[in-house]
């Protein structure tokens, strides 16, 4: 792909090379072991060149641009075509687009467009719907301290994708996976004997990793802080609960509140204080932002 392509994609916080991996993987799904488009093949003279429209079907905001760039500049690669396509964006990622709205135009071997095109709307379509998905939750927190997070309830395979969609739309990502962050859930509480031995156990086998821990009542917040914890996870409480925990904890950790929140109480769960509201449905619920590839008329 083009060091243009690589140094936005390294700007929004994404590595190149594996995103390179993702494309190949999804090719090669959409494109057999012999990585051929049987249809274009077939039907395309090989030396026809057109421009294309990648364009939104709906209102929302956009995110994965240049992903979508870097399918359609490696398609040659990975197919043996060897011909490049030229991409251009004309929208930026995090900006709200409007129904027939042209995100971008790309310019090259008519087969290599074809090939590339449901590998390249399908990542930016998955993408985009999680930034529009999050940008309704930002908005309905705004003039909160509350800031929506994600979890991992991702795609397999996606979550690096996945969760810059998250930023782009506004969120805030969580940990990526169980290597960054140490999470200590109910089944780690209830195997290691309790909060205390829990959080303790971590903190010597990994005294640099960040610890979490998930509470279900007053109680348990009050018992992780004086463990020694500095965030903790406010699992499936009321908003009665919720203020009573933030006026007991105070600023000695951070509060997120989770479990089962829909954007119709985002507002009130905001409100009890608390600094955040993880939502695994920005990832595992979201629906897609519809997008098209439009030849343009000769």
């Amino acid at each position: 792909m083009r060091q243009s392509t690589q140094r936005m994609l390294r700007e929004a916080g994404l590595d190149p090379a594996e995103v390179r991996r993702i494309i190949e993987t999804a090719l090669r799904e959409d494109l057999g072991p012999e990585f051929r488009d049987v249809t274009s093949v077939a039907t395309i003279p090989a030396g026809q060149t057109d421009t294309a429209d990648v364009v939104a079907r709906a209102d929302g905001v956009v995110a994965g641009l240049a992903v979508a760039a870097a399918v359609f500049e490696l398609v040659g690669v990975l197919t043996g075509d060897g011909r490049t396509v030229e991409v251009s964006l004309v929208a930026v990622d995090g900006a709200r687009v409007a129904r027939g709205e042209v995100l971008a135009t790309v310019t090259g071997p008519t087969r290599l467009l074809l090939t590339a095109e449901r590998t390249a709307l399908n990542l930016l379509s998955r993408m985009s719907g999680v930034a529009t998905h999050t940008r309704a939750w930002a908005d309905e927190l705004a003039g909160t301290k509350a800031m929506v997070l994600d979890t991992r309830k991702t795609t397999p395979g996606l979550r690096i994708l996945e969760k810059y969609a998250v930023r782009a739309g506004g969120g805030t990502n969580k940990r990526m996976g169980l290597y960054d962050v140490a999470m200590i859930k109910d089944n780690h509480k209830f195997a290691a004997g309790g909060i205390a031995a829990a959080y303790r156990r971590v903190r010597e086998a990994f005294p640099e990793v960040a610890v979490q821990v998930e509470v279900d009542t007053l109680a348990e917040a009050e018992e992780a802080v004086a463990a020694g914890a500095d965030f903790l996870l406010l699992d499936n409480m009321t908003p009665a609960t919720l203020t009573e925990v933030v006026a007991a904890v105070g600023d000695r950790a951070e509060l997120e509140a989770t479990g089962g929140l829909t954007l119709d109480v985002a507002a009130e769960y905001a409100s009890t204080g608390v600094d955040y509201l993880s939502v695994g449905a920005l990832t595992h619920s979201s629906p897609i932002l519809d997008v098209a590839l439009d030849l343009r008329t000769r």
